[in-house]
């Protein structure tokens, strides 16, 4: 049993054989995935999916790309929109300095709101973060003093500080398609420290095919090869890689588990 803990299959790169990304899904066994949020002018589409396949969860929020297209969007509007049942956490949100498609205005401003939305939810955080770390530290830090809340850091790519201060706080890491790549020694480096109990497995699908499927458009299933390599650097078979992320997946994502806490 494996889980994609992070993909996007409402973008139009599945549109034409979305039948048989299910399909490959099940021959490989992947029982289940998050279907992140980028915007929520998507979230109609993103529900409409889960609502047909049961083991496909929802994100609702706003990625730090869009910032600047949501400038007064509130954490009330975040709750108001979590309530579905097949919404299982907020975001992905953050802060990328990578590119400048939103100002860091709105980027903190709009994180912000999704931190609020997390804590009065409790439903937890999914953050992307690049080239970013101090101010996504800074953020995260000052609001969890005044109310602690759950998440994990998305398709981890940063420095060892940011994982130590996410492990801290108790959050998730997750690794991606990006732990196969050639110049990513140190990278796993970081992850071969990070513990069992804390580790997620993601594709990002499109995005990020893993080796050796690189350049090609990625999908849930390839999280085999995310678990593979992980099982290598951790030095475990990939039957507890399967188990261990598994599990993890749904002790941080507790509604999208009938044992949790949420009514369905």
């Amino acid at each position: 049993m494996l889980v994609d803990s992070h993909c996007h299959l409402d973008y139009n790169d599945f549109e034409d054989d979305f039948d048989d990304i299910i399909l490959h899904m099940k021959e490989n066994g992947i029982t289940a995935a998050l279907n992140a949020g980028n915007n929520v002018n998507s979230l109609d589409e993103q529900l409409a999916l889960s609502e047909k396949y049961p083991f496909i969860y929802t994100a609702v929020g706003v990625h730090p790309h869009n910032a600047d297209e949501y400038p007064e969007i509130t954490a009330a509007d975040l709750v108001e929109k979590s309530k579905h049942k097949k919404i299982v956490a907020i975001g992905e949100c953050g802060l990328d300095y990578y590119y400048d498609y939103s100002t860091k205005e709105n980027q903190f401003r709009v994180f912000i709101e999704q931190i609020k939305a997390a804590q009065e939810t409790g439903l937890p955080l999914i953050i992307h973060t690049r080239d970013a770390d101090d101010d996504t530290i800074s953020l995260l830090s000052e609001y969890y003093k005044k109310a602690p809340f759950s998440g994990e850091i998305h398709c981890f790519s940063g420095s060892r500080k940011l994982a130590e201060f996410a492990l801290s706080i108790g959050f998730y890491i997750s690794a991606s398609g990006m732990i196969t790549f050639n110049k990513s020694g140190e990278l796993r480096e970081i992850f071969a420290d990070i513990p069992l109990n804390r580790l997620l497995i993601e594709t990002d699908s499109p995005f990020l095919a893993p080796v050796p499927l690189r350049g090609h458009r990625n999908e849930p299933a390839n999280v085999r090869f995310v678990a593979e390599k992980l099982a290598q650097i951790k030095d475990v078979s990939f039957d507890e890689i399967a188990k261990v992320t598994s599990e993890n997946f749904y002790n941080l994502f507790r509604k999208a588990s009938d044992k949790g806490r949420y009514e369905f």
